[in-house]
């Protein structure tokens, strides 16, 4: 079965101008070919409109909070303007702060960072690492990984129930942490009724929507979560931002996640040589040094031109591409795609495979060399997850080893194929013709592992 099969998208879902779309690589067969980036999930390409407003604006950048001068005016009255378009974007509440980080990561870190004495920590096996590592310094309780949204959500009221008491009696301060789409397998979290389950139990919970804000609309009031991070270069702004957004009573109690120019209102000397310092309270607090102005101002971009485009749209020619993807390899057995929900589940444009037979670095290689397409090998940052989705007991298969895969387990690797609302029809046809060729003729060229990846032997 071919996309071309498939029912033609509507007329409206056109995909978005992204920089690079007429980018052409070569071939190691031989010849050129236009690049087909399907690695969305890991670095969206930039909007042309993005792009266009930071060139429109970069003769006039200037230092923020700090300057006089109209530059400096200028550009900080961007910076708090882009906060304001980030908070109406995810729909926050009266009172809820937007602080401006680097990244999912780095927002998730700083809440961490944030969190009260003796919080525990609920976090599902699943998350990708930049939700499932931070919380090393407080009481973490790892839930497995649920075959069903019932499921999660039982599972964390069950957790919850029965946590532990705190060391000054009773149950004290929590945090739940959940994705709202899976990075491996696109799928979509009960993201408000594992809210509902998280305060129920007189818990906090935060979204990591790093997968989810640029696919589906994310309200901080409807969902009822307590905050929302995500990043900016996931977000078609690639350019080192990325947000923490909700309550502000434990950032604005807790030490600066950074010490420095920007977060202090007052620092004055005392008589013993020391130096006393006043903090601000608002999300400078946690901002220190001089602000990525550009990386918040394109981030703020993305947000308008996702909202103005309409995420109706968008919603309806991502599930137009996934079922594209899906139907064109449907009559091919030796691919298996991951899923913890189920093949129907609903999802985000990310979609996990293997390949019988191959070792998913090589089949990656191929895609990229012999095609011009980029896909994704390895374990994602999500390394539980995918061990869990693909079994403990690989097999040796293909040429390649993957390039994160422990000793003993080189063929404990998927591949991973994302999209947006920058990719064309014909990125996707060539994905499901180059797999079914891939799968029923074999690579055209050989491969070798070099420095741990999998890349053409040019050697001969």
């Amino acid at each position: 079965m071919s996309v071309s099969t498939v029912a033609a998208a509507p007329s409206i879902c056109a995909p978005l101008p992204v920089l690079g779309r007429d980018v052409t690589v070569p071939l190691v067969t031989g010849g050129e070919v236009t690049y087909a980036a399907l690695d969305y999930a890991a670095s969206a390409p930039a909007l042309q409109r993005v792009w266009d407003d930071v060139a429109a604006y970069a003769p006039y950048y200037g230092s923020v909070h700090r300057g006089a001068g109209y530059l400096s005016q200028l550009s900080t009255d961007l910076f708090e303007n882009a906060r304001r378009t980030v908070a109406e974007f995810l729909d926050c509440r009266e009172g809820d702060q937007v602080v401006f980080t680097r990244s999912t990561t780095d927002s998730l870190n700083l809440l961490a960072a944030a969190l009260p004495a003796d919080c525990q920590v609920f976090v599902f096996e699943t998350e990708h690492h930049a939700s499932l590592l931070p919380w090393r310094d407080a009481r973490v309780t790892f839930l497995d990984a649920p075959r069903s949204p019932g499921a999660a959500v039982e599972s964390l009221n069950r957790a919850l129930a029965g946590r532990t008491v705190s060391t000054e009696g009773g149950h004290g301060p929590a945090l739940v942490c959940i994705t709202g789409a899976s990075n491996v397998t696109g799928e979509l979290w009960p993201v408000r009724e594992l809210a509902a389950a998280a305060h129920a139990h007189g818990a906090r919970i935060v979204l990591d929507a790093a997968q989810l804000a640029p696919h589906h609309p994310v309200s901080v009031a409807d969902l009822d979560v307590d905050w929302v991070a995500f990043s900016g270069h996931k977000l078609y702004a690639p350019f080192g931002s990325g947000v923490l957004a909700g309550r502000s009573d434990w950032l604005r109690t807790a030490e600066p996640y950074l010490a420095g120019g920007g977060a202090s209102r007052k620092v004055t000397r005392r008589e013993d040589g020391g130096v006393d310092v006043e903090w601000h309270d608002s999300a400078a607090r946690h901002e220190a040094g001089s602000p990525n102005v550009i990386g918040a101002y394109a981030l703020a971009s993305a947000c308008k031109a996702l909202t103005e485009a309409g995420f109706d749209t968008l919603v309806a020619r991502e599930r137009y591409l996934v079922r594209a993807v899906r139907e064109g390899l449907a009559d091919v057995p030796e691919v298996r795609f991951l899923s913890l929900f189920g093949d129907d589940a609903p999802r985000v444009g990310v979609l996990s495979f293997v390949v019988e037979g191959w070792n998913s670095s090589h089949f990656a290689a191929a895609l990229s060399a012999e095609y011009g397409i980029g896909v994704r090998d390895g374990l994602f940052c999500a390394h539980p997850l995918v061990r869990t989705l693909l079994g403990s007991d690989p097999r040796s298969q293909g040429e390649c080893g993957s390039p994160e895969a422990a000793p003993g387990e080189k063929s404990l690797n998927a591949i991973r194929v994302s999209f947006g609302a920058g990719t064309p029809d014909e990125h996707v046809e060539r994905f499901v013709r180059a797999v079914r060729e891939l799968v029923a003729d074999g690579a055209k060229w050989t491969y070798r592992t070099e420095d741990g990846r999998c890349v053409p032997d040019t050697s001969a």
